[in-house]
């Protein structure tokens, strides 16, 4: 049976809310998000089920993802959540050609920054004027880190990869502003992560 491929992220079930709480701020009303490593599918259908006017194309590059984030929508009956895709977010296309929206909820810190620089990228493709890019983790702030729980997850993500990390703030929005993004709007979250939603402006 399809549902046993659920996957369960305890992040996931805790911070999922908290992340929907702000995107029914900021995303569009209609039209459709393409969310960028969509990992267990968690969040995606969480999403799905309190935006029916938006569509939803979850991605990760992990078959047994796909398979979890395919299997919740099963089980969900969701009709406005596409079947998930494989996505490189450093490729220099996506199999996405335009999306009103791209979500992207804990990955910059476990990739390699290359990862961080394709994802604002592709979203600066594809996204239109007046969409939305938004990003969720834990950043460090003027060059610090926010909380020291921060600083010891960084040592830690890091001991684990050379090229992971927790990412500036804004060396991110910098990175989101050359691709015509306005500044970020910033939401403190629960456990020390914050939201950024970047806009581009009309």
């Amino acid at each position: 049976m399809s549902h046993d491929r659920r996957l369960y992220f305890a992040a996931a079930a805790r911070n999922r809310q908290p992340i929907l709480d702000v995107l029914q701020e900021h995303l569009p009303p209609r039209g459709l998000a393409l969310e960028v490593a969509s990992g267990s599918g968690e969040h995606v259908v969480h999403f799905a089920q309190a935006c029916p006017d938006l569509v939803f194309q979850p991605s990760d590059p992990d078959p047994a993802h796909r398979a979890s984030i395919d299997a919740w929508t099963v089980a969900l009956g969701l009709a406005n959540v596409r079947p998930a895709i494989d996505l490189d977010a450093m490729a220099a296309t996506w199999p996405v050609a335009a999306a009103n929206a791209v979500l992207c909820s804990n990955m910059i810190h476990i990739a390699p920054w290359g990862a961080t620089v394709g994802l604002v990228r592709g979203a600066g493709r594809i996204v239109p004027p007046g969409g939305v890019l938004y990003l969720y983790g834990p950043y460090r702030r003027g060059g610090r880190h926010t909380a020291p729980s921060n600083a010891a997850f960084d040592a830690s993500l890091r001991a684990q990869h050379t090229a992971w990390g927790v990412r500036d703030l804004e060396a991110v929005a910098d990175l989101a502003a050359a691709e015509g993004f306005a500044a970020p709007i910033v939401v403190e979250m629960p456990a020390n992560n914050l939201s950024l939603v970047l806009r581009k402006p009309v």
